[in-house]
C-alpha cells in the first residue's frame, strides 16, 4: 500500500528555516517522482516544487525559488523540502504527493496527510 507521511513542520520566525520530511513505503521511491505541495487557510492547494527520478527539480510555484530546494535519498525512501528565508506568506500545510510516475507531472493521485508550517513572529 502507497503512503507517506510529512514531517518536520512546525512555528518559525520570518528569516527561519525548515527541513520538511516525506517518508515512503509501499513502493520504490527510486522509481517515481515526488512533489511538494501547500494550502494556506482559505486558498487552493498549489504545487511547490517537484523532484523526479533522475532528481531533476521542477519549480511550480516561482515565490519559492531561490529559498526553497527538494532533494531525495533513496535508500532512505525520503524526500526532503529544505526551506529557507521563511516569510510569512509560507504559512500553509505541507503535503508531498507521488503518482507513481518518473517524471513530474500535473496530476498526483497518492498523498500524504500534510504538516503544518507556520512562519510568523
Amino acid at each position: 500500500q502507497v503512503e507517506l507521511v510529512e514531517s518536520g513542520g512546525g512555528l518559525v520566525q520570518p528569516g527561519g528555516s525548515l527541513r520538511l520530511s516525506c517518508a515512503a513505503s509501499g513502493f520504490t521511491l527510486a522509481y517515481y517522482a515526488i512533489g511538494w505541495f501547500r494550502q494556506a487557510p482559505g486558498k487552493e492547494r498549489e504545487g511547490v516544487l517537484c523532484i523526479s527520478s533522475s532528481g531533476g527539480s521542477i519549480d511550480y510555484a516561482d515565490s519559492v525559488k531561490g529559498r526553497f530546494t527538494i532533494s531525495r535519498d533513496n535508500a532512505k525512501k525520503t524526500v526532503y523540502l529544505q526551506m529557507n528565508s521563511l516569510k510569512p506568506e509560507d504559512t500553509a500545510v505541507y503535503f508531498c504527493a507521488t503518482d507513481l510516475v518518473p517524471y513530474c507531472g500535473s496530476v498526483y493521485g497518492y498523498w500524504g496527510q500534510g504538516t503544518q508550517v507556520t512562519v510568523s513572529s
